[in-house]
């Protein structure tokens, strides 16, 4: 359908009546999901997404601080102790170090995803997924045939392409579609960045809060390392169960710790820069890069792995941008985060240029001895902080990959009324605190982290680049030489990253591969035999025709109440319910089959999630109902579910009569113009029958409008389908251990749909059967 009928629903029928001579009985077979799709009253918009109003831009910015940049911020505390694991061999290294930090925050925070990868939101929305989806939009590269034309009727579905075609772009598309390895192949890089993003949601809280707190050691010698580990432990555990209660009752106290963060560490980093050493200036000279290489050679090589965590959180910059806005980010990094941090490793240098010996505690050392407890409070406050930005990271990605069938079932809890996007998942919680205190007391130094966290940081924004040159081919329509020029420039820099933390598998790399790993199994398990279920109600759905033979059977009899009967087929009656009715001969009043369905969207509006049609006859009172929602949208916690599906089905049916005495009122200028043809022959319908059937039409609503009220007064039971999945005989061997071993642990260890749903457990019926897959 096009834009038009959304818009304008009553002219855009009218004109297509009259542009076609269809028979009244061609009208009546319309699609009563495209009828419903085309009365969409309005359009929704992010809010503050699109605001251009300054005041809340720069309140945006602020509050961007305490949320998106405390990772980013709170690398200066052991970036080059991580750099020069051995020690300063020549003064001028530290020029040449200082100089690749200055070029890495130079060109792939700001130029890479201030300048460039900011643009390619998801409707406001970013992240891995958000590329993701975009690509799913403008190519079917989804491996799950649930798509329908009804979808790109959405408001946020739709794309703002250039009106310029490129042949290059459609080409690349049509590879995309036709290409099952290319479809698995993105399915997996999106698999693949998900797990680094949560292996991040490990290592930060550990690295951070470990080198925080290993500052104390200045102060006093009878604190060991031991004593800081489990000090670091103890902080963690306590962050981990904090979480339950949310992040917005301390999110304002967030931005100004930041502030004061990024205060101290460039006003400490100016002061050291004209105290000791004003001559680091020249690092701005790539020159020392060069120099810095031509001596350490591959240790120079080797230590570009350390200086790469002077990025970490970089990919926060366009995860988070969907609580603020692309200008309030780029605002607040331009503005505040890229100089305090420029100035911070700058000082930094200065400093280690006159005191080689310190490097392993360089932060700490660095600090103007009247300033060491306040830095010291404020440190362990802004690692506490960018650890708290990763944990709810880590939420929000798993609720997205969950919606998009990579990830078993979990409880999702929303904490916060008043802020989008903030959720709780307990499960999940818990086996990071494990993780995140097994990572902590088994390393116990900040260098090993940082070796295995420089491999999950890099990871990610080489898969981001990945994905984003896809967009800029197909859906941006850039030119074949900016796109070469970006490959060039940013893709050898982070292969060249990639290649030197690998480098460093064996000390401590290994872990967020091994995690990686792990949770790639899981989701990969999940997302497999998810869509094999998908397939096998496809091949086996009961057609319409069925589901009239058995309804109106007498062996059947009907029961007072509403049922809601969940699935997730989109195309179709699932053959899970021809088994209910096999074995429970009696049916309510009222049934309404719910497939729940994701879109690749970051967001569906409220007023256009539902979509209705009747099964035939009208008077069985069977329905299906397709619900849509964004990777990110609230499931069933804006109100009441079923209350909320019994208000949209009876406006469907209010509109359902309006758009069919619509189609009766345009059929007299279709009949007339059939009778000139000699077509079809007959008198047109007279005033007073028109007004006899408009008036029968009526009652007609208001008899079904009383029926649904009367059945859901009675009592809404929701069935729910509990399928057993096998692997069929003669499956390899390979496949019985996949669904027999692998899904069935996780199936029986995870949350049940009711528990997902937040359905009551007095009003469910679960229907069971086996698939054979």
């Amino acid at each position: 359908m096009s834009s038009d009928v959304v818009n304008s629903p009553d002219d855009t029928h009218d004109q297509g009546l009259k542009s076609k001579k269809l028979s009244w009985g061609k009208l009546r077979r319309m699609d009563s999901l495209d009828m419903e799709s085309g009365t969409v009253h309005g359009r929704s918009h992010h809010g503050s997404k699109d605001t251009k109003d300054w005041s809340v831009i720069l309140h945006l910015a602020f509050q961007s601080l305490g949320i998106v940049y405390g990772d980013i911020g709170t690398s200066p505390l052991y970036v080059y102790a991580s750099t020069f694991t051995d020690g300063v061999k020549h003064n001028d290294d530290i020029l040449g170090v200082l100089s690749i930090i200055f070029y890495t925050l130079t060109l792939i925070p700001l130029f890479k995803y201030v300048l460039t990868v900011l643009k390619a939101t998801d409707n406001g929305d970013g992240g891995t997924f958000a590329l993701y989806s975009l690509i799913c939009r403008y190519a079917k590269v989804g491996l799950i045939p649930s798509q329908q034309a009804e979808d790109r009727e959405v408001s946020n579905f739709r794309l703002e392409l250039p009106s310029k075609r490129l042949q290059m772009a459609s080409k690349l598309k049509s590879k995309l579609e036709k290409s099952n390895s290319a479809k698995f192949f993105l399915l997996f890089a999106t698999m693949l960045g998900t797990s680094m993003v949560i292996g991040d949601g490990v290592l930060t809280p550990c690295i951070s809060v470990l080198s925080a707190v290993g500052g104390i050691k200045e102060v006093t010698d009878s604190m060991t390392q031991d004593r800081i580990v489990w000090i670091s432990v103890g902080i963690l555990v306590c962050l981990f169960m904090v979480q339950r209660f949310g992040t917005d009752k301390v999110g304002y106290s967030f931005a100004p710790i930041i502030c004061v963060w990024f205060a101290l560490i460039s006003g400490i980093g100016v002061y050291n820069f004209i105290k000791f050493d004003p001559t680091v200036v020249k690092a701005i000279n790539p020159k020392y890069i060069i120099d810095y290489f031509r001596r350490n050679k591959k240790q120079a090589w080797i230590s570009l792995g350390g200086a790469v965590l002077s990025i970490t959180g970089t990919e926060a910059l366009f995860a988070d941008v969907g609580h603020f806005t692309v200008r309030s980010i780029q605002i607040s990094m331009c503005a505040v985060t890229y100089p305090a941090l420029v100035l911070a490793y700058t000082g930094q240098a200065s400093f280690l240029r006159k005191h080689h010996q310190d490097v392993a505690d360089l932060f700490f050392k660095s600090i103007p001895h009247g300033l060491y407890w306040p830095m010291f409070v404020v440190a362990v406050s802004a690692a506490i902080i960018a650890s708290q930005a990763m944990i709810s990271g880590t939420f929000s990605i798993i609720q997205q990959s969950l919606s998009l069938g990579c990830f078993p079932r979990v409880k999702i809890m929303h904490t916060s009324t008043k802020y989008e996007g903030q959720v709780y998942i307990p499960e999940v919680n818990y086996l990071l605190m494990l993780a995140c205190v097994g990572v902590t007391a088994g390393f116990k130094t900040t260098t090993k982290i940082g070796n295995a966290y420089g491999i999950a940081v890099v990871f990610v924004m080489t898969l981001t680049s990945l994905f984003l040159v896809l967009v800029m081919i197909m859906i941006w329509k850039t030119h074949i030489l900016l796109v070469i020029s970006y490959v060039v420039v940013i893709g050898s820099i982070e292969l060249l990253y990639l290649s030197s933390v690998l480098y460093k598998f064996d000390q401590g790399g290994y872990l967020p591969l091994a995690f990686a790993l792990v949770l790639m199994t899981i989701m990969y398990i999940w997302n497999d035999v998810y869509r094999r279920k998908y397939y096998y109600d496809l091949d086996h759905k009961i057609s319409p025709e069925v589901v009239k033979e058995l309804v109106v059977s007498t062996n059947f009899s009907r029961i007072p109440g509403l049922a809601i009967f969940y699935s997730e087929l989109v195309h179709g009656i699932p053959p899970i319910f021809k088994h209910y009715m096999e074995n429970v001969p009696a049916l309510h009043s009222v049934l309404v089959f719910v497939s729940i369905k994701s879109l690749p969207i970051s967001k569906v509006p409220v007023e256009e999630r539902f979509l209705f049609r009747r099964v035939d006859p009208n008077d069985i009172y069977v329905f299906r109902c397709v619900v849509r929602y964004g990777y990110t949208d609230v499931r069933f916690e804006e109100e009441p579910f079923e209350r909320l599906l019994v208000e949209r089905l009876k406006e469907f049916i209010r509109g359902e009569i309006m758009m069919t005495v619509t189609l009766t009122h345009n059929s007299g200028d279709i009949v007339s113009g059939e009778l000139q043809d000699g077509l079809i022959n007959g008198e047109n319908e007279s005033e007073e029958s028109k007004q006899i059937d408009e008036k029968r039409r009526q009652q007609d609503v208001k008899k079904d409008i009383e029926v649904i009220d009367r059945a859901a007064q009675v009592g809404v039971v929701h069935l729910i389908g509990e399928t057993e999945v096998m692997a069929d005989k003669g499956s390899r061997f390979g496949k019985r251990v996949l669904i027999n071993v692998g899904y069935n642990i996780l199936k029986k260890n995870l949350r049940q749909t009711e528990k997902v749903f937040d359905i009551p457990h007095k009003r469910i019926l679960k229907v069971g059967m086996i698939y054979e897959l």
